[in-house]
């Protein structure tokens, strides 16, 4: 199971197990952070899981769609490496994935 590194909002580490196959915000929910909302649930419809995710990790994943970058624009808080958490798919390859969630809009 891959693990995956989120640093919370007051700068606090956390290191998670998550589920192959299962979206980056499903693991920071499953593992009870509230702080990141998903308001949507993880149907790309709002910006409640924006996360940025560390420069030296994010070459590792695929590339934004349409409409998480349409929803990215509405962030004040929007960096190079801002993602949705919902549409960043947890594997073995991104194994030790280091996130920050963005502050609140």
């Amino acid at each position: 199971m891959p693990r995956l590194i989120v640093t919370d909002r007051a700068g606090n580490e956390h290191a998670i197990e998550a589920r192959s196959g299962w979206s980056v915000m499903e693991a920071i929910r499953d593992a009870g952070m509230d702080e990141l909302l998903a308001l949507c649930g993880g149907c790309c419809s709002c910006a409640t899981c924006h996360v940025h995710v560390d420069a030296e990790d994010f070459d590792r994943l695929g590339s934004r769609g349409p409409d998480e970058e349409d929803l990215l624009e509405t962030s004040d808080h929007r960096e190079p490496t801002s993602r949705l958490s919902c549409q960043v798919l947890m594997s073995e390859e991104l194994d030790g994935l280091r996130v920050t969630i963005a502050p609140e809009d």
